[in-house]
This record gives C-alpha cells, structure tokens and sequence, in this order.
C-alpha cells in the first residue's frame, strides 16, 4: 500500500491519480465525469466505476483522460479501479454519486465549524456520511499546476470542526433538501484578494484586470533574490535582537510588550498569495475539469479598497472560471456582512459600501446569486460567528434555481428600478412579497439627494411591493440610498421571508474607490 491522492490507494508499479480521486470521492451526478492521471508514456489505461469500463491511452508525457457516463445518485460507496496496461493499477475505495460543489474564496469560507457560535452543537450532531469536504492545501504557484494536495473527508463529529463552515451548512442544506451525497470543495484562503483565484488569461480580458497583471509583471521583473535575501537576513538579525530584549525586559516588567512578528522568508511576487493568479494556478487550476455542478464564493474584504475596480474583476473571475470549466456555472456568492462602527450621518463614502454594490451589480451575470447578511455582521469582528444563515441563504438560490424546488424565497429585497413621482422616489424591488420592516417600526437607514448631491435622512413607507421615499429638506429628489455603510445599524427592510434587503443606490455618482 502507498499514499497517493491523500488516502491510502493500492498501488503497484506507476499509475498515478490525482488526489481529487482519492478515497471517499464525491462524483457529480446527471453529467460525465472525467477521470485523469498519470501513466507510461503511451500505454492504455482502463478505469472501471459503477458497472462501466472506459479506456483511454497516455500521451507521450504519459498522461491520460477519459470520461464517465453520466451516473445517477449513488449513496453506497463503490470502488474505482485504473488500470495501466503497463503501469499497474490504482484503487480508490468509497466513492459516492451526488452533488458537487466548490466552495472558494476568503477567510469568512476558510471559517472552521468549530470556530462558530453553533459549533458544540452542532459538530456534536454531525453523523452525515454521505457529506464530505475535499479541503485543498493552501500552496501559489508561478504557473498553472495539475497537482494539489489535499484529501477527502467523511463529515462526522471527529473531522466536522475543520471544515468551512459555510461550505458545510451549504452541502448540509443541500443533503437534506436532496437526499443525495454532496461533496464539498474547499478551495480558500484567509484575506487573499479575487484577481489571485483568477487565470492569467482571464484578468487580461479587461484593461482592470490586464492593470493587475501588468503590476505583476512589472514586480516579477524588478525581483532580485539575493538583495530580497540580504534584507531578509538584516531583518531577521534585527527582529531576533529586538525579541530577546522585550523577553528580558517582560521578567521584570509589570506591563508585558508583545514581540513583534518575525519577518517572513522573500519570495518572488508570482508566488505570493496576494498577487494575482498565484492562488489559482495552486489551488484551482488543478481542479479545472473535475464534474461539479457549481460554486459558492465569500469573499470581498481583500478588495474593498479597490471596491470599484471589483465591478470589473469580480465577474472576470466568474467568466474565467467558467470558460474553463466549459460551461455555465452556478455562481453563488455572499455579499459582505455589516462591520465596523456603526455610521451615524448620511452620506458618508464608504468603500465598505461600494464593494458590497459591485456585489450587487454583479448579479446581472446570468445564473449568479447573492446571499445578502448585512443582519447577521459584528461591528468588533470582520469574521461573523452566525455562518448557518450563510450556507442556508447560499443554499436558498442552488435549491431553486438548480434543483427545481418550489416555494423558495432566494433573496431579500433587491433593487430593481426607481422613478420619481414630485417630490418623492418610488423604490422597486425583486423578491419584495409581504415587505415589511423587520421590527414593526418606521424603515430607516434610507437618504435621499438632489442635483447638489446632498444627502439627508429619508422617510420611507412601504406600498406595496415598493418604498416611496421623501424628505422635507429635499424638495426635487434626484437619487436614494438605502443601507449605504459598513455597519448600517438600523437598517431594517426584509421581505415576508425575513430577509433583507440589499444595500443599493439609485445615482451614478462618482464613488470614493473611483479613480
């Protein structure tokens, strides 16, 4: 027995498996389901699955690619065995038929269950087999990868803590809604901006993303390891000089220092996390081609600074991801929570705002949802301990949308239209049956504006299945806003489901991230 794809496979001689198909794999249902791996250059190499028998010969580098039919949902656990006809076999043992998803972005996806407000519970009552989560290794790469380690893991109390706790609550819901197993991809990682899970070729389709890679090029070009190391090794000396000093200085002192991070080892710009395409062509490129049925995506706060520029590379990365996979993938993705102070006047730039707006905007993608959570934020913690709301809300739009269940409330109120009646603004939303005001009192957090682009606090009523929105200080309103900051405590419009609306505004005025 040897260790191959992060779980122990029968092995003799060199076939090889990527990790993806490792024990206790979740295929994709209802479509083909490509198999792939390494071999003798030339040789032909059988892979036999669920009572089929498919062949395929390795190219000259010795890799190969065949197809499984499309399989129904299979809950029992089955066998997959590749056979070289001369490198010998590899078996994979426990493999599922069901639905899979990638689950991708920052560290609010990465958020382990057991670091949750639900987590004792919950952890407690996770004895669901038929769910698993591949959690891929966090590693960059300079260039596009067909290797990343990882393994599968089957849900259960004593591995349930570390998965992501959105991803579990989202294939949870699923598992319970469908009856089917579902995989989990878990592809994350903790404040890495978008552009690094996006391709090359993909930032350069637009002049934004083309911007960043250009940056890269640039930094990549002007690198030099040894004068990277150099500085690395005066800094190391420094901060190992200035650590023993405050532990000599805390043996005596009544109010401790804390010694400052050590310096991290240089490496070249293509390989940091937080440059573009590095993350992707570590951690997703290996995957381009595996049969799943979609992703969700939490992510947002790496970019707020550039919240703008996000209307253009965000939906790059949707695109590229989908051209890759060669089809139109469901994308669901979170909209940003409520964080930090809570704004007290209106009209304030927020950049926290504005990216949660290019959240909205992209939605004019076709098969994209948003799971909106600006009820469910901590003024005092970027990482919200509420993620079932998440997954659950992620899950509402896969449920409906992919899976054809009725009766679903995807979303909040979110802004369609608006048209100025005199002196008011009639306000338009989708998914706005039995608007109402979360706590039964006036709405609130809405500011209205005329041509001098000044904003003042609005009153706001409900008729119908619209707001009308007015001010007396504003006699010919031009433009409204409805929760426009990070933290827009009081802000209570919600749908008969419960859900809230989405920030929105009605002006094309020029935004704080704007250059």
């Amino acid at each position: 027995m040897a260790l191959l794809s992060g779980a122990m496979v029968s092995v003799s001689a060199a076939v090889e498996l990527p990790k993806m198909f490792s024990d206790h794999a979740v295929f994709q249902r209802g479509e083909a389901v490509p198999v792939w791996g390494w071999g003798e250059p030339g040789e032909t190499v059988t892979v036999e699955f669920g009572g089929q028998k498919v062949t395929g010969k390795a190219d000259k580098d010795g890799a190969w690619r065949v197809e499984l039919a499309s399989m129904d949902a299979e809950a029992k656990g089955r066998e997959m065995t590749v056979t070289g006809s001369s490198s010998g076999s590899a078996k994979v043992a426990d493999v599922l038929v069901g639905e899979v998803w990638m689950a991708s972005g920052q560290s609010n996806m990465q958020w382990s269950l057991s670091q949750t407000e639900r987590a004792k519970e919950d952890i407690a009552a996770a004895n669901y087999p038929e769910i698993r989560l591949f959690q891929s290794d966090r590693v960059t790469a300079a260039t596009p990868q067909t290797k990343v380690g990882g393994a599968w893991l089957v849900t259960s109390p004593e591995t349930v803590g570390r998965f992501s706790a959105v991803g579990y609550y989202f294939g949870l819901k699923l598992h319970q809604e469908l009856g089917v197993p579902v995989g989990i991809l878990s592809t994350s990682w903790g404040g890495k901006p978008s552009e690094a899970f996006t391709s090359r070729e993909g930032l350069l389709t637009e002049p934004e993303g083309k911007g960043l890679v250009e940056q890269l090029d640039a930094a990549v070009k002007s690198y030099d390891e040894g004068s990277a190391t150099a500085n690395y090794e005066k800094a190391l000396a420094a901060w190992k000089k200035k650590a023993a000093e405050i532990k000599e200085a805390n043996k005596t002192a009544e109010k401790k220092q804390n010694v400052p991070r050590q310096p991290g080892k240089p490496s070249s710009p293509a390989l940091q996390p937080n440059r573009p395409n590095s993350i992707y062509n570590g951690m997703i490129h290996p995957w381009v081609g595996y049969a799943m049925k979609g992703a969700i995506w939490y992510q947002g706060e790496s970019n707020a600074g550039r919240a703008k520029q996000y209307e253009t590379i965000f939906p790059q990365l949707i695109l590229d991801w989908r051209r890759l996979w060669k089809k139109e993938l469901p994308f669901y993705f979170v909209q940003l929570a409520n964080f930090k102070k809570a704004s007290t006047e209106p009209g304030v730039p927020d950049e926290w705002a504005e990216l949660q707006n290019a959240q909205l905007l992209t939605l004019s993608l076709p098969k994209t949802g948003m799971a909106v959570i600006n009820d469910i934020g901590m003024a005092n913690n970027i990482h919200p301990t509420n993620k079932l709301d998440v997954g659950n809300r992620l899950a509402r739009w896969a449920l409906a949308k992919d899976y054809g269940k009725d009766g679903i409330v995807i979303s909040g109120p979110l802004y369609k239209g608006s048209k100025i009646e005199a002196d008011k603004v009639r306000i338009e939303f989708d998914h706005a049956k039995g608007l109402k005001s979360r706590d039964g009192g006036p709405l609130k957090r809405f500011e209205i504006a005329g041509e001098d682009q000044k904003w003042f606090w609005a009153d706001a009523k409900i008729d119908g299945e619209s707001v009308i929105v007015s001010s007396d200080k504003v006699s010919k309103p031009v433009a409204v806003r409805y929760a426009w900051a990070s933290n827009p405590e009081g802000a209570n419009l919600v749908n008969g489901e419960g859900l809230p609306a989405s920030l929105f505004r009605t002006d094309d005025w020029k935004l704080k991230t704007e250059r």
